[in-house]
């Protein structure tokens, strides 16, 4: 089943520092009940997904809207997925 995606675009203006990351609101996070993953940039997003297997206390539920927040951000930052579901990530190396 597809998730409906929970992510609303929020630019985070200057480094993403520990105090500016408490100050973001829940659905700018992949993970937003757990605040994991926020996806302010497109530097971001692929930092989720490079780590989107790293996160740790997640059920697949989770991971499953996670992705779908992913997707949605990916596609507002103009990054390209490859991958249709989250269990394909890292399934394939991502450099040519």
């Amino acid at each position: 089943m597809t998730k409906k995606a929970t992510w609303q675009a929020h630019t985070a203006h200057g480094e993403l520092t520990t105090s500016a990351k408490n100050d973001l609101p829940d659905s700018v996070f992949a993970f937003k009940e757990k605040r994991k993953e926020p996806l302010t940039d497109a530097s971001h997003v692929r930092n989720a997904l490079a780590r989107f297997d790293q996160v740790k206390d997640v059920t697949d539920e989770e991971r499953d809207q996670a992705f779908a927040n992913i997707k949605k951000a990916a596609d507002h930052f103009g990054v390209d997925i490859g991958e249709s579901h989250w269990r394909e990530l890292g399934s394939k190396p991502k450099t040519k």
